[in-house]
């Protein structure tokens, strides 16, 4: 009890306090504008941090991070154009709800199950940090290669066309992640003499071509002007206590996968977005409304995004190993303000660790009243003529694909996948796959490769430990599952007695 209490001193001064708050409005801006991520918001702060105690510096970092994975939904289900990389997971569903005016409704679920799950991880994050810290050293490159593999034949099934499609889309993300330097060899892949090409294609601009600039050129290639979306009407929370009722255990389970994947070093919450809504779409009696505009995968998903944020924090803290790119630059400026983490941390500061569990808790209180907020003005957009508007994200996709890394060539990347993209939709190829093909892809070459080595070629260690045959059998199985369903049910009909 006296160390909590030390705690509470520790952040509940002015200082404290007034970096949260502030924190927080600087990490929802920046998250609402497409290409600008998560990461960048934090990226951003560490110069500000300098000048900051060691708690106020961290407090910035937590409280920018919760918000921005939030304000990433904003555009995505107001434009189409998801903020940050975990929403493009629920962007079709979002965007779906909007052009049946329920915009409001689609954004006060996605703010109220971010705040539940943010509280959820962090209640796992002050009870089992040191348990799940253990559970995630044991993944090695061959649990990875499992996961991703499992990520990625997730990705096939949440396609909402057929499965044949979602497969092709899969392998146009594959290819482009194979674009650059070999992982291994460092012999140039698929670069065609470019040097700008030999870094392989940047994620950002192609995720803002994808689904930004396919929209304006869908937009520019309507006949008798662009349509209107309709009124969004409505309160943003007055539909939530009925969706917690229904969905809660959609909630648990975005929660809880949230937390174990985000725990693991390198996934983060982005991969625990996407494994969540495929879960969902699997285990849902109505799975063919996904992509349609059905609440239930948002609800998995944004649930695991701020779960999975508390998730990333316990190999950071316990281990010193960064979960994510966000903890990697916060373990670099507690270290910088002469906070080492690691088991040691624990119990010569104490107080320090219970500080930084109360401003994990009151991010995501915040969130709540400064999410509403930034609902409400954010919708304003809506009401801006689409011949305006259109134009007006094309401009913002250009500064946000520059933004990046100060190169015009990315910015031709954007425009060249952005046709790629609306020629796939126009023929019902799903895009969804292609980004997490972006994402996964070079994690699975990087695993598959660094496991037969160690293994000197042998197939058969990818089933020797025992987590790794787990997520190998549960990845296989998921292959199959199709097949077996349909023998099944010819099986079913075949034995069905006939009516006389």
């Amino acid at each position: 009890m006296d160390i909590l209490l030390q705690a509470v001193d520790l952040v509940f001064t002015p200082t404290v306090l007034l970096t949260i708050l502030l924190s927080g409005m600087f990490g929802l801006f920046v998250g609402a504008i497409p290409g600008l991520t998560a990461t960048m918001a934090v990226a951003l702060l560490v110069p500000v941090t300098f000048f900051m105690d060691p708690l106020p510096a961290i407090a910035s970092i937590v409280t920018a991070t919760a918000m921005a994975i939030f304000s990433g939904d904003i555009p995505g289900a107001l434009l189409r154009i998801p903020g940050t990389p975990s929403s493009a997971a629920y962007v079709e569903d979002a965007y779906a709800l909007t052009k049946q005016g329920k915009s409001r409704y689609c954004l006060g679920a996605n703010l109220s199950f971010s705040v539940a799950g943010g509280l959820f991880g962090c209640l796992m994050l002050v009870l089992f940090a040191p348990m799940l810290a253990q559970v995630a050293l044991r993944f090695g490159s061959y649990e990875y290669f499992w996961l991703s593999l499992l990520g990625l034949s997730c990705a096939v099934f949440i396609s909402p066309s057929s499965l044949v499609k979602g497969l092709i889309s899969l392998l146009i993300g594959l290819f482009i992640a194979n674009v650059g330097l070999d992982i291994m060899t460092g012999y140039p892949r698929f670069t065609f003499g470019s040097a700008d090409l030999t870094g392989g294609v940047s994620f950002i601009p192609a995720m803002i071509g994808l689904f930004a600039v396919s929209e304006v050129i869908r937009g520019m290639s309507v006949v008798g002007g662009l349509p209107r979306l309709p009124h969004q009407s409505g309160s943003v929370f007055r539909k939530v206590p009925g969706l917690f009722k229904r969905y809660w255990k959609n909630y648990i389970q975005g929660s809880v996968l949230g937390v174990f994947i985000g725990a693991l070093p390198g996934a983060g919450s982005d991969i625990a977005a996407w494994i969540s809504y495929a879960v969902s779409k699997k285990l849902s009696k109505q799975s063919e409304k996904f992509g349609k505009g059905h609440i239930e995968g948002i609800i998995s998903s944004t649930s695991a995004n701020n779960a999975g944020l508390s998730g990333a924090w316990i190999p950071a803290l316990v281990f010193g190993i960064p979960g994510d790119s966000i903890t990697a630059i916060a373990i670099g400026v507690l270290y910088m303000k002469g906070l080492n983490p690691g088991p040691m941390i624990f119990i010569q500061q104490p107080e320090t660790i219970n500080a930084i569990f109360i401003i994990f808790l009151l991010a995501n209180v915040l969130l709540l009243p400064l999410g509403y907020l930034a609902i409400i003005s954010a919708s304003k957009v809506l009401a801006v003529p689409r011949e305006i508007l259109m134009p007006l994200v094309l401009i913002f996709s250009i500064v946000g694909a520059f933004a990046i890394n100060n190169s015009v060539f990315d910015v031709g990347v954007m425009l060249v996948i952005g046709i790629l993209a609306y020629v796939l939709e126009e023929n019902d190829f799903p895009l969804a796959p292609i980004i997490l093909g972006m994402v996964l892809g070079p994690i699975l070459e990087r695993n598959f490769m660094s496991s037969m080595l160690k293994s000197n070629g042998d197939l058969l260690s990818f089933f020797e430990r025992p987590i790794a045959a787990g997520l190998g059998v549960a990845t296989i199985a998921l292959w199959f599952l199709p097949l077996l369903i349909k023998i099944w049910m010819r099986h079913a009909l075949r034995n069905k007695p006939q009516a006389v």
